[in-house]
């Protein structure tokens, strides 16, 4: 198959916590949410120049839910394929600097949105984490209805990428895992670029799918582990040296307590764990019969009689 006969799709996903990125700009100035998004315009740029087949997608993934970065709204589903040349030019806001027009509306369109996106967010509410699970779903059926529209001579290879910056949340551990399976079905690899604290979650999902999970020793050099580790796709990561496989850690969540345990209880009908035994499972409501052991009679002491 040539190399026009392989389409190669890029989702990035990434954490736009306001509360871990408000606490980051208070300590280190030196790295913002806006450095952020400019290397995920940079890598985006070099994918698609990788190849003219290549597409790419952007999600936010946010406290009070996700959205689409690229394509937005104002985008024709044509121009996904390269098939809609005069809508991508009314699209385009002009070349700059000589720039390739698609480029500069791509990146003006992520600008715009992450712009829209953080102006509108109200964190008067009790949600604090980032709903990282809904955006990686997102980020599946948005691989799925892209392989259905593919041409019939056409190959179509998708992966993830996730930027975590926040701390995991053990309530989205069912949903979470839910969704690597699904990719794992799907043969969609799934890249971790960890920011802050390690992700037990992603270090599986990394394993699991067959991807790269990466924490960014030093933070305002996120463009260079982005271009180095995550920007070459899997048959060319074979002739690269690249950073050691981790130890994952494979630890379960309780559905009592959302604790992570390593050892607990499971139920044999609906596979549910939990941290502390129960005689009825809060899934299922299946009531498990306990065998006691057996209680051993007391024998009866024969008396004496006096001669």
């Amino acid at each position: 198959m040539s190399a026009e006969d392989e389409l190669s799709l890029l989702v990035v996903v990434i954490d736009t916590n306001p509360i871990w990125w408000g606490k980051k700009a208070q300590g280190e100035a030196e790295f913002t949410l806006s450095k952020c998004i400019d290397a995920v315009m940079v890598l985006g740029n070099s994918h698609l120049f990788m190849n003219r087949t290549n597409k790419l997608a952007v999600i936010a993934s946010h406290t009070q839910g996700s959205r689409f970065l690229y394509p937005g709204k104002c985008w024709a589903f044509a121009d996904l394929f390269g098939d809609g040349s005069s809508s991508v030019e009314s699209n385009c806001s002009g070349s700059k600097d000589g720039k390739y027009e698609l480029l500069t509306a791509i990146n003006d369109a992520i600008a715009e949105e992450i712009k829209d996106l953080m102006t509108k967010t109200d964190m008067r509410g009790q949600q604090t984490e980032t709903l990282l699970a809904g955006s990686l779903a997102k980020a599946l059926c948005y691989i799925n209805k892209m392989s259905k529209e593919v041409k019939a001579n056409q190959e179509m290879k998708s992966r993830i990428l996730v930027i975590k910056a926040a701390e995991d949340s053990a309530l989205q551990y069912m949903n979470f895992m839910n969704v690597i399976f699904a990719a794992q079905k799907q043969s969609i690899l799934i890249d971790a670029c960890v920011l802050d604290s390690d992700s037990g979650l992603l270090q599986q999902a990394c394993d699991i799918t067959g991807g790269i999970y990466l924490k960014v020793p030093h933070m305002p050099s996120l463009l260079q582990y982005l271009l180095w580790v995550f920007l070459p796709d899997q048959e060319q990561r074979s002739q690269l040296v690249l950073p050691p496989p981790i130890h994952v850690d494979y630890r379960a969540a309780c559905f009592c307590h959302r604790n992570l345990i390593e050892i607990g209880y499971v139920c044999s009908v609906c596979l549910s764990i939990f941290c502390n035994f129960s005689p009825i499972c809060s899934t299922c409501e299946t009531a498990f019969k306990i065998s006691l052991p057996p209680v051993m009679k007391a024998k009866k002491k024969k008396l004496k009689l006096a001669v």
